[in-house]
C-alpha cells in the first residue's frame, strides 16, 4: 500500500509548510479539547471535601474555555489539511490531463476513453481522501489515543490494562478488514471504468443505436453492468458494515469492565469518584479512534488502489517523444522527403507501407490517390509524428523529424483528418483552435471564405458565436469538413497536409474549394490524400499507392498517358459520375406531371 502511494510524496512537498502547521495543530486542539475530563474530576473531587459556588464556576470557566480554544485550532486544523488536499487533488488532476495529452494514439488505441474518465472522476477524488482527511485523521487517533491512555494509566494501572484487553484483538481484524476492503474496492473501480466505457460509447454513438435500434439491447446490457457494479459494492459493504459493529462490541466490552470493577474500586475506597468518572470519560475517548481507525485504513486502502490506477498511466511513457538532443529547424521551408519508409501499426504484423520513397519540394503540391487500405493516410499521419515508421528515414528540410522538437514539428504542419472533429464550442472557437497568432477576424473569415463555409455561417443565428455540440453534432458532414478545414488554413503552418478532407462535400463545392486553394497551395507544401482523381489533377506530382506501396507517379497528363491504375480509377469515377447524373435526369423526369 506505500509503495502505490509513494508518488504522492512530490504534490505533498509542496505544501509541506501547511501540513507541517496543520499537524501541529491537531496536538495543540487535542491537548486543550482533552484537558475537561481531567478538571471534571478536580470538580467532583471538589465537590467531596467540600467547595465554594466560586470554585467551581472557575472550573467551568476553564473547561469552556479549554474547549473554545481546541475547537478553534481544530477549525483551522481542517483549514490547512482539508485545504491542501484540494490543492493536491488540483495538481494531480492538471498533471494527469497534462500527461494524458502527450500520450500517443497508440496508448488510446488500447484504453477506453471511459475508463481514463473514471479515474479522472473517480480515482482522483479517492486519493485526495487520503493527503488530507485519512492523514489528519490518522494522527488525530494517535494522538488521541495516546492522551487518553497516559491519564488512564495515572488514573489507575490495573483498571486499565483490563478496560483495553479486549482492544488488544482489534489490530489483527483490522488487517484482516483492510485486505478484504483493498480487494472490493479495486474491483469495484475497475466495473465503474467498464461502466463509464459503455455510458460514453452509446451517448457518443446514440445516432448509431437508434439507427439500428438497439436501445433496448444496450440498456439490458448496461443494466447487466450496473448490476455487477452494485453487487460487488454490496459485497464491499458487508465486510464494512461488520467491520464496524465490530469495534463497537470490543469497545462496549471495555465498558462493561470499567462499570463492574471500577464501581466495586470506588466503593471499596481505592479511587475516587472524580477518578472513576475521569476514566470513564477518557475510556470513551479511545472508542472514537477505534472507528476512527478503521475508516481511515479504508480511505488509506480505497486511495492506495486508486492511486495504483491512476500512476498505470501516468507511468506509461509516450512512445513519441523527443529526441535527447534535438535539432529545430531554424529556416522552416516546407520540404519533406522519405527515405525507404517501411511502417505497421502498434502490434500489427503487417507492413502497411513498405519502401515509400519521394521528395516534394517547398511550395510543391504533392497528391495521393488509391483504393479505401491502400495507405494514403498512413503515410500523412507519419509526418507530424503522430506513429514513428519501423524503417527508413523522414526528413522536413533535409532534418530527420524524429531529430526535431515535437512542438516545433507539429507547429509547422497543418492536418485536416479524414474524420473531421469538432470542439463543443463556438464555431468561431473551433476555427481559431491551435492558431499560433491570435488571429485577426479577417484572416478566420478569409479562411471560412476559401473553405466555402462563409455562406453557411451567415446563415446561423449568432454567426461565428454559434455554439456546437458534442463534435459539431449541429454540422452537416460537409460543413463539419469545410470547419476543420478553416481551422488549417487560419494556421498558415509551412506544411499543409489535407487527408481526404473533402470526402463529405459535393462535387461543385469541391471544385469552388479547390479554385479557392490554388493561391494557398503556391504558398505552402501541401499533401492532398483523396479517393477522387478530379480533386488531385492540378497537383505538381501525383502518387498512386496499392497496396502499401507505390505504384506509379508523375504529372496527371504522364499518368493518364500511362493507362495505368490512376487512369482506370479516372475513367471508373467519370463513368459513376455520369450515371449519378443520368439517374438523377430520368428521376427529375419521372416527377414531371
Amino acid at each position: 500500500m506505500l509503495k502505490q502511494l509513494a508518488p504522492l510524496l512530490p504534490y505533498a512537498r509542496r505544501y509541506r509548510h501547511r501540513i507541517a502547521i496543520g499537524l501541529t495543530l491537531v496536538v495543540f486542539s487535542n491537548v486543550f479539547s482533552l484537558a475537561w475530563p481531567y478538571l471534571v474530576k478536580l470538580g467532583i473531587d471538589d465537590l467531596e471535601g467540600g467547595t465554594t459556588a466560586a470554585r467551581l464556576a472557575g472550573y467551568a470557566a476553564a473547561i469552556v474555555g479549554f474547549s473554545l480554544v481546541g475547537g478553534i485550532g481544530r477549525y483551522f486544523m481542517r483549514q490547512l489539511l482539508n485545504g491542501m488536499s484540494r490543492r493536491v487533488e488540483n495538481d494531480l488532476r492538471d498533471d494527469y490531463f497534462e500527461h494524458l495529452l502527450r500520450l500517443a494514439p497508440d496508448f488510446y488505441s488500447r484504453v477506453p476513453t471511459g475508463e481514463l474518465m473514471s479515474r479522472a472522476t473517480n480515482d482522483i477524488p479517492a486519493v485526495r481522501m487520503v493527503i488530507g482527511p485519512a492523514i489528519m485523521y490518522l494522527v488525530n487517533t494517535t494522538v488521541v489515543s495516546a492522551i487518553a491512555l497516559t491519564m488512564l494509566v495515572l488514573i489507575d494501572l490495573r483498571l486499565t490494562l483490563l478496560a483495553i484487553l479486549p482492544l488488544a484483538v482489534v489490530p489483527p481484524l483490522t488487517i484482516y478488514f483492510g485486505r478484504e476492503i483493498h480487494k472490493r474496492f479495486e474491483a469495484i473501480q475497475a466495473q465503474f471504468g467498464r461502466i463509464s466505457t459503455m455510458a460514453q460509447e452509446n451517448l457518443a454513438g446514440s445516432r448509431i443505436v437508434r439507427a439500428y435500434v438497439q436501445e433496448e439491447a444496450q440498456a439490458d446490457d448496461f443494466a447487466d453492468l450496473n448490476r455487477d457494479y452494485l453487487n460487488r459494492n454490496m459485497r464491499l459493504a458487508k465486510v464494512w458494515g461488520l467491520f464496524h459493529p465490530t469495534l463497537m462490541l470490543l469497545t462496549g466490552l471495555g465498558g462493561v469492565i470499567v462499570l463492574g470493577l471500577g464501581g466495586r474500586d470506588v466503593i471499596t475506597g481505592r479511587i475516587t469518584v472524580g477518578d472513576f468518572v475521569a476514566f470513564v470519560f477518557y475510556l470513551m475517548q479511545l472508542i472514537w479512534p477505534m472507528i476512527a481507525l478503521g475508516w481511515v485504513i479504508n480511505l488509506f486502502e480505497r486511495g492506495a488502489a486508486s492511486m495504483g490506477r491512476i500512476q498505470e498511466v501516468m507511468s506509461d511513457e509516450p512512445s513519441i517523444r523527443d529526441a535527447e538532443r534535438p535539432s529545430p529547424i531554424t529556416d522552416p521551408r516546407g520540404a519533406i522527403e522519405f527515405q525507404g519508409v517501411w511502417f505497421r501499426y502498434p502490434g500489427g504484423d503487417r507492413y502497411v507501407l513498405r519502401d515509400i520513397s519521394f521528395r516534394v519540394e517547398p511550395g510543391q503540391t504533392l497528391a495521393i490517390v488509391g483504393r479505401t487500405g491502400s495507405g494514403k493516410s498512413s503515410i500523412v499521419r507519419l509526418i507530424p509524428r503522430l506513429f514513428d515508421p519501423d524503417r527508413g528515414t523522414i526528413l522536413l528540410d533535409d532534418v530527420p523529424i524524429d531529430q526535431i522538437p515535437l512542438e516545433q514539428l507539429r507547429g509547422l504542419i497543418a492536418i485536416v483528418p479524414q474524420e473531421p472533429f469538432l470542439f463543443s464550442e463556438t464555431l468561431g472557437a473551433n476555427i481559431e483552435f491551435g492558431s499560433q497568432n491570435g488571429d485577426e477576424p479577417a484572416r478566420t473569415e478569409a479562411a471560412a471564405q476559401i473553405a466555402q463555409l462563409a455562406d453557411a455561417i451567415e446563415d446561423f443565428p449568432r454567426g461565428y458565436e454559434t455554439q456546437l455540440g458534442e463534435r459539431g453534432i449541429n454540422l452537416s458532414g460537409g460543413q463539419k469538413q469545410r470547419a476543420t478545414l478553416a481551422r488549417a488554413l487560419v494556421r498558415q503552418a509551412p506544411v499543409l497536409i489535407l487527408d481526404d478532407a473533402l470526402s463529405s462535400v459535393d462535387t461543385h463545392t469541391e471544385a469552388a474549394i479547390l479554385d479557392g486553394l490554388e493561391e494557398v497551395f503556391r504558398r505552402h507544401t501541401s499533401i492532398i490524400v483523396s479517393h477522387r482523381v478530379t480533386a488531385v489533377k492540378d497537383a505538381d506530382r501525383i502518387l498512386v499507392v496499392e497496396d502499401g506501396t507505390i505504384v506509379e507517379r508523375g504529372t496527371h497528363a504522364e499518368l493518364l498517358q500511362a493507362g495505368g491504375i490512376y487512369a482506370r480509377l479516372l475513367r471508373r469515377q467519370l463513368l459513376e459520375e455520369s450515371l449519378e447524373i443520368e439517374d438523377g435526369g430520368s428521376l427529375a423526369g419521372s416527377a414531371r406531371p
